[in-house]
């Protein structure tokens, strides 16, 4: 792979590879440190990919995998976390009560939830990004839909 081709892959996938490091991480800059990881890996690995769907899923699942390195650092284990008001938004937007309601779910759920409603992933393709069995997955989203519909509801009574 060509360092031409490696920047096209950047351009094209590094905000689906930013939107899952952050739902996985929960933090704007460990997002940002996992999503250069992913592609710093890229550029060594240098696979060749059949077609960009093919490089979108290896992107991802390394992403997963590189978040999920993240978290079993020991230097992640004695640091306290920054509170964040921003995410998958850009900017100086607000995110949307759906959007904070996704973010407060277990990343189990959340991830599975992300891959599925947002990079339209379907519940086979989700299984082999995270290495997991469809019974998984689709549990993993029963659940997460469950959750996130009863904070959504508790959040109407409240109005």
């Amino acid at each position: 792979m060509d360092r031409e081709e490696a920047e096209r892959l950047a351009r094209r996938f590094a905000p689906a590879v930013y939107r899952l490091a952050y739902a996985r991480t929960g933090h704007r800059a460990d997002a940002e440190d996992v999503m250069q990881e992913v592609f710093l890996r890229l550029m060594r690995a240098a696979p060749d990919f059949r077609d960009d769907e093919h490089a979108k899923a290896w992107l991802l699942r390394v992403a997963a995998n590189c978040a999920g390195d993240l978290f079993r650092s020991a230097w992640r284990r004695r640091a306290r976390p920054l509170e964040e008001a921003q995410g998958l938004t850009q900017p100086g937007q607000e995110m949307s009560g759906v959007l904070e309601a996704v973010m407060t779910l277990p990343s189990n759920c959340r991830i599975p939830l992300h891959l599925f409603y947002y990079e339209g992933y379907f519940v086979a393709e989700i299984a082999r990004l995270l290495g997991k069995s469809e019974y998984v997955i689709r549990t993993r989203l029963h659940r997460g839909r469950g959750m996130l519909r009863r904070g959504l509801e508790g959040d109407e009574e409240h109005v």
